[in-house]
């Protein structure tokens, strides 16, 4: 199942995918709810919301998309033209990402290969939409991009071993950390943390749709690309990170507890490259999708 985010004159929605129509998953829940549980449901509009009180089930979902189409409910569901797509999970509770996760990323950075997970915090004021304008201020110096997978947190999660950590996993969806080069490598020389860097507003767009994780086989390995006005720049394989996904949710949930909604960053592959006024990036990753984001340089 891919699942969207969208947004149009009456609020959010959250948005199915079945066969190539989008539909109106929020209003296919509560009509479910009343019709086949006999419960009086609220409207839900956000992916997020799905996870209250860990109430996220992928074979929940599925049944309720059954329902949508046992019914013929398509027509009736279509989401239009004019909805736009939003990140699928606003504002999560945490954006935990993973530096240096890849040997040649590492090696192009000329920092050691790490013995374990580094991770980081981006705020999550800095999500932006898939198709969304990247705004930067010309005061940042240079700016990267960085392309990377992203997991979604589907169920409370506290010191999680690796073998059952892909149970924890809600789904799947494509990231780019936006990186103020200049301004992370003058915390770095100033032994200061690098949050500011990476947390700027728009500098963390996300989607196109959370791809939920029974769509993904085991282990995850999958083809990741970004390119810059149509040349690539990465190109990769997430089967490529030294710390793979069980490994990482093993590791974070050791020191910290993580929350449905929350979203881990795996980390970029060798490739990044700096991003300037009018530039067009398009991330995908294979199986999941791809976004377009044009950056644009703005004077304060």
């Amino acid at each position: 199942m891919r699942i969207a985010q969208f947004k149009d004159s009456t609020g959010y929605i959250v948005g199915l995918r079945q066969k190539d129509k989008w539909l109106n998953l929020s209003l296919g829940i509560k009509m479910y709810s009343e019709l086949a549980e006999g419960r009086d449901r609220p409207l839900i509009g956000k992916i997020k919301d799905l996870f209250a009180e860990d109430g996220f089930e992928i074979a929940w979902l599925k049944r309720v998309g059954m329902f949508i189409k046992r019914h013929d409910l398509s027509s009736m569901l279509r989401i239009g033209k004019e909805a736009r797509y939003e990140a699928p999970i606003l504002h999560p509770p945490k954006i935990i990402a993973l530096g240096r996760n890849y040997v040649l990323h590492a090696k192009e950075a000329k920092l050691p290969i790490p013995k374990e997970p580094i991770i980081f915090e981006k705020a999550s004021s800095s999500v932006t939409g898939p198709y969304d304008t990247i705004e930067i201020t010309r005061e940042y110096g240079r700016i990267d991009h960085e392309a990377e997978l992203a997991v979604v947190i589907g169920k409370t999660a506290r010191r999680v071993s690796k073998k059952d950590a892909f149970k924890f996993v809600a789904g799947y969806t494509v990231l780019q950390d936006i990186t103020a080069r200049d301004l992370q490598n003058a915390d770095l020389a100033a032994n200061n943390p690098w949050f500011r860097s990476k947390s700027f507003d728009s500098f963390t767009p996300m989607g196109p749709y959370l791809v939920l994780a029974d769509e993904i086989k085991l282990p995850v390995h999958l083809g990741i690309e970004c390119r810059v006005n149509g040349r690539v720049r990465q190109k990769a394989n997430t089967k490529d990170m030294i710390f793979d996904i069980p490994t990482t949710i093993e590791f974070i949930t050791r020191h910290i507890t993580l929350e449905p909604g929350d979203v881990i960053s795996t980390g970029t592959p060798e490739g990044i490259g700096e991003i300037t006024d009018g530039d067009e990036i398009v991330t995908r990753i294979e199986k999941i999708g791809e976004m377009r984001n044009r950056v644009r340089f703005e004077s304060r």
